[in-house]
């Protein structure tokens, strides 16, 4: 294990067994139906005036809360470079906390971005909101993919900013990275869009957030510098993605294949936690 690595301790989310799954329990169905009506990006200019405000709402308030309950450290900010944003641009990450994407926000203002989302997320109770911060549904219906990957192509083609949770589902504060779904390499070759790899690493929390706050670990989001995905194919693609995010997770040895195939937990291996 690398000096520079922590690894929070004591852990008691309750890890499903395939590694893509959510533990997350939903508590609403609004009843939205994502096929091939639904507008998975809405440029109506109702919308878009309520995204105006939520982005105030977060400069002003929900941003510097970060440092509160994240203990958000953002590095490596020089690799955003003014010709990163000439063109559409992916994003992508480890998923490790409730509010990692208003990290990848914050780090990536003033650009605007968007993410593809669990589609139940958007059905619940705090659906509009995260539409509101550019929550796209990843449908189920296979009525809804055409769709779903026109807004997603046109996104990127009118240089849009596109992130990525290739592990596929949130655990909090999970040590290693699991395997990627093939999403992420897919749109970038249609689409021929290079892809940014961040990492979210740990770093030990002070005794006042640890004890009062209750919080495992601070966290630091690393951003690497882009893929140039040209001359690769898909599967190298992924591979490069997976690796470069363990890179910046500081995960020198990590357990699982970078591929997602029905992957599963893999017990035992935060023994090194005790």
């Amino acid at each position: 294990m690398r000096k520079d690595r922590y690894i929070p301790k004591n852990l008691k989310y309750p890890y499903p067994i395939d590694t893509a799954e959510h533990y997350l329990k939903i508590k609403m169905d609004r009843g939205f139906i994502f096929d091939e009506n639904y507008p998975y990006i809405d440029n109506s200019k109702a919308f878009k005036r309520k995204q105006l405000f939520v982005r105030f709402l977060l400069n002003l308030i929900v941003f510097p809360l970060t440092r509160i309950k994240m203990g958000l450290k953002i590095i490596g900010k020089e690799n955003l470079t003014k010709d990163l944003f000439n063109d559409g641009l992916i994003l992508v990450s480890n998923h490790i906390h409730m509010w990692d994407y208003i990290a990848i926000m914050k780090a990536l203002k003033p650009h605007h971005t968007n993410v593809l989302v669990w589609d139940k997320n958007v059905n619940d109770k705090d659906g509009n909101l995260v539409r509101l911060v550019g929550g796209i549904p990843i449908p189920k219906k296979l009525s809804g993919t055409k769709a779903y990957f026109k807004a997603i192509n046109d996104l990127l083609n009118n240089k849009g900013i596109l992130h990525i949770y290739a592990e596929g589902s949130m655990w909090e504060y999970y040590p290693y990275i699991r395997p990627f779904k093939s999403g992420c390499a897919t749109i970038a070759m249609k689409n021929k869009k290079n892809i940014l790899p961040i990492g979210f690493s740990y770093r030990k929390p002070s005794w006042f957030r640890k004890h009062i706050m209750h919080q495992y670990a601070a966290i630091t989001l690393n951003i690497g510098k882009v893929i140039d995905i040209n001359e690769l194919t898909r599967d190298e693609v992924l591979k490069e993605c997976h690796n470069k995010v363990c890179e910046l997770s500081f995960i020198d040895n990590n357990p699982y294949d970078y591929n997602y195939n029905n992957s599963k937990r893999i017990d035992g291996i935060l023994d090194e936690n005790k």
